[in-house]
């Protein structure tokens, strides 16, 4: 009996070795990961670290359980040991690179498998032009390199250039402007010295188009925000800020991204083509605003402008109470007088109480008689300029007149001294500029809406191109610094117009070139020199002005 027991003891042994044999087996479904090993991962890291931006690195991190670059086995059924063993060949001579065609290249689109649909690992094949995912055997990349018999794929986030169905990786220099197009980048000296440079870049189909002034694509009623777009690449700290990456790259803000990207690339003195399509920030803008902007839905530049500084803003800054580029650029500070009705007193003086008239003084608010005055300070990012009302009736040689207002006319709504009546809720307001900004954005009302229809004011607005000198016209606070100058006087550098009906009209843009102080009229991917005479000669709109130095 004690030596069966023994036995039966070995035989327990035995099966509990065994067992713990198969638990600590790396084919074991109980501690096999999902996913084979990656031997991408940290070059990827290295990579976003570089130029990707934190939210890039989080999206990284998160996904790197499902991500996988060369996925022979997509389930995850193979050997873990076996990948890890597996180094990638690095060549320098590859026979197919005379196949790669840069004329079908365009990385302005988002970044999906075009079988898949997925954006994990994405290749693009360098002869079609197409996006693919993965490079194991079983990718949609390597099944293309084996139908299509195209051979060289680039990898959309790394950059790294391999040869399929091969396997091995092409390191070689002529492929480099590929990565330029792909990932624009500049050095801090380039940025520097962008507004100095007079000098056209040429595109691969022969046609010159000037960095910076590249025509963006109007994918579908999107001409807003190509515009506003145009306008804010004139403006220099803000289009230097977003050129390199590394200034927003603690941010994870997709829309913040999309827009640096997009800035760089209408920046870039070696595209491939001379114009570029917005559709990767227009996808970002979609998501952000939670479709208030989308494509196919016309909008409002003053709208689209409006929520775009503000949701920038709030993205880049670290704190409630920090500031970034956007305010350091645009923010000004108004001091605000608002008169209302107080209820309380009129009903107590209805009611047959006493009130002696005498001023009351409470938390920065007076009150005298049953009118309550309240004076507060308000930061703004752009003034809203009200348009005398148009005619009604017709003159004599029965054609309507387009009236005519000077700029300066409709600015004193901001001299501290001209009352604003606002309908909801009633009151009486008086506006004054107590803090000007570097770049004054001004918007002139041209719409209104009621029950039934959108109507547009056609009045003519004569402003100045250079020297809008503001002190003349608007009170404006002495600087608080004893050496300090008072910068009053502005240049214009961008005008957005529209044209035609309320409904059915079009915008465009007159933006400056600094480095000639040359004018261009921009409308989608149309791009012509035009004569300063002719940017005030429209009905303009919106209008960006910076402040001489």
């Amino acid at each position: 009996m004690r030596r069966s027991r023994k036995d039966g003891d070995s035989v327990d042994e035995e099966r509990d070795s065994r067992r713990r044999r198969i638990v600590d087996s790396p084919s074991s479904p109980a501690e096999e990961p999902l996913v084979p090993y990656n031997d991408d991962e940290d070059d990827e890291r290295r990579v976003l670290d570089h130029s990707g931006g934190a939210e890039e690195v989080g999206r990284r991190v998160e996904t790197e359980e499902e991500d996988d670059d060369d996925d022979d086995d997509p389930y995850g059924r193979g050997s873990i040991l076996d990948k890890s063993n597996r180094q990638v060949e690095v060549r320098r001579d590859c026979p197919y690179l005379d196949t790669v065609n840069r004329q079908v290249l365009d990385f302005d689109f988002e970044r999906f498998c075009s079988v898949s649909l997925s954006n994990l690992n994405v290749y693009a094949c360098l002869v079609c032009g197409k996006y693919y995912q993965g490079r194991g055997k079983k990718s949609h990349a390597y099944t293309h390199s084996l139908e299509a018999g195209h051979h060289v794929y680039i990898n959309l986030r790394t950059e790294k250039v391999y040869c399929l169905p091969d396997g091995y990786e092409i390191n070689d220099p002529s492929l480099d402007d590929i990565r330029y197009v792909l990932n624009p980048r500049f050095s801090r000296e380039q940025v520097e010295q962008l507004d100095k440079n007079k000098q056209w870049s040429r595109a691969l189909d022969g046609s010159d188009y000037l960095p910076g002034m590249v025509g963006l694509n109007n994918i579908q009623k999107t001409d807003f925000v190509n515009v506003t777009i145009q306008s804010l690449m004139r403006v220099t700290p803000l289009r230097n800020f977003f050129l390199i990456p590394e200034n927003y790259q603690h941010c994870r803000s997709q829309l913040v991204h999309r827009f640096g990207e997009l800035t760089r690339k209408i920046w870039h003195a070696r595209n491939f083509k001379g114009q570029v399509s917005p559709h990767e920030f227009l996808q970002a803008v979609m998501k952000a605003s939670k479709k208030r902007f989308q494509i196919g839905v016309q909008s409002e530049p003053v709208e689209f402008m409006s929520w775009l500084l503000n949701t920038l803003h709030a993205d880049l800054r670290t704190s409630k109470k920090s500031s970034s580029i956007i305010h350091k650029c645009f923010q000004g500070e108004l001091e605000v007088v608002k008169e209302t009705q107080n209820k309380a007193i009129s009903e107590k003086k209805e009611g047959g109480g006493e009130h002696n008239g005498a001023l009351k003084i409470m938390d920065g608010a007076t009150e005298n008689n049953n009118i309550g005055t309240e004076t507060y300070r308000m930061p703004f990012l752009m003034l809203g300029l009200d348009l005398p009302e148009p005619p009604l009736f017709k003159d004599v040689m029965e054609k309507n007149i387009i009236p005519q207002v000077p700029l300066f006319n409709i600015l004193k709504k901001f001299d501290g001294e001209t009352v604003t009546t606002t309908v909801r809720p009633p009151a009486r307001m008086r506006y004054r500029v107590i803090r000007l900004p570097q770049y004054l954005i001004v918007h002139m009302r041209r719409f209104t809406k009621n029950n039934f229809f959108r109507e547009k004011n056609p009045t003519l607005v004569n402003f100045p191109v250079k020297n809008l000198e503001l002190k003349d016209y608007i009170p404006l606070p002495a600087p608080t610094k004893e050496n300090e100058k008072l910068r009053s006087k502005y240049d214009l550098i961008a005008n957005i117009v529209h044209d035609g009906k309320p409904d059915e009209g079009f915008y465009r843009v007159f933006v400056q070139r600094k480095s000639e102080e040359l004018w261009y009229e921009m409308q989608d991917l149309h791009v012509s020199e035009t004569l300063p005479q002719m940017v005030a000669l429209s009905e303009a709109y919106m209008q960006i002005y910076e402040q001489q130095q």
